[in-house]
């Protein structure tokens, strides 16, 4: 990888959990979702410079090469202590460390008795580790996101992100980008009257991450069951992926474990 210049011909595509090894003096660019990043290997330290690009449209592609070039000073800049002379970098995804609210194309009523799959496109976090043991230096969202507020009232309940892209009944509706994960969530309305679905919470902190052979990410399908009210919902994290995913690898862990506080909490407010 030595001598790339950052330039059209040294691209390549950026991987998931893949380590690269850096030179002293080299940097890495990567072009991913709507950030631009340099990470730059010195002697004694780690620097990090990340730029969030304001695009009027969704990027589709990640692209990385390694030269010596650098952005301009305007660039925000971080810095960390280099140890262990390790001189490898790993770029691991993360959904979201709050619940991320998702809406439908247009609100949708699941009627008494009834069921249906719906597919979720989160944003993802990309955190950069370095060495061996993959120390995390930091981590940056690769589109700004939104807040919102998942609640009864203004005192009661908990802020969450805001998905910018709406959950939809057909899987080929879902724009599948690098820096997207994709999730399948199955609602059941045991009822005897209609589920209006208009808004749902998605408990992204307990999800893991998978990538297929097309360089997708996916997460465990979840499953939720509606047996009165929208409060008395049950929720239930799969163990295997859904079948469209493909054969698949583990890039990431959950940022949390199954915690039942946890979840009472996220079924109180799931449906907003």
């Amino acid at each position: 990888m030595a001598g790339m210049e950052n330039n059209t011909e040294g691209r390549r595509d950026g991987v998931w959990a893949q380590p690269y090894s850096l030179a002293s003096g080299q940097t890495q660019f990567h072009q991913l979702g709507h950030i631009r990043l340099w990470v730059t290997l010195l002697d004694q330290e780690w620097q990090i410079r990340s730029e969030t690009l304001e695009l009027d449209t969704d990027p589709a592609s990640w692209t990385e090469s390694i030269g010596h070039t650098l952005p301009s000073a305007s660039v925000p800049l971080q810095r960390f202590i280099r140890e262990n002379q390790s001189a490898t970098v790993t770029f691991l995804p993360a959904l979201a460390n709050l619940p991320t609210v998702i809406r439908p194309f247009q609100p949708l009523t699941i009627p008494a008795g009834g069921r249906c799959t719906i597919y979720v496109g989160t944003l993802v976090w990309m955190k950069v580790c370095v060495g061996d043991k993959q120390v995390v230096l930091t981590e940056i969202p690769l589109a700004s996101p939104s807040m919102t507020w998942v609640g009864r009232n203004t005192m009661e309940g908990e802020l969450c992100y805001a998905s910018p892209s709406f959950a939809r009944l057909v899987l080929e509706a879902v724009p599948k980008r690098p820096w997207r994960a994709v999730t399948p969530v199955t609602l059941i309305n045991r009822r005897e009257e209609p589920l209006l679905l208009e808004r749902f919470s998605l408990p992204t902190p307990l999800l893991s991450l998978h990538q297929n052979e097309r360089g997708q990410l996916w997460t465990p399908g979840v499953t939720v069951e509606v047996e009165t009210d929208m409060n008395s919902a049950s929720l239930h994290v799969e163990q295997s992926l859904f079948a469209a995913a493909g054969a698949c690898r583990h890039v990431a862990d959950a940022r949390e474990k199954m915690a039942r506080g946890r979840l009472v909490r996220a079924f109180d407010r799931m449906f907003g």
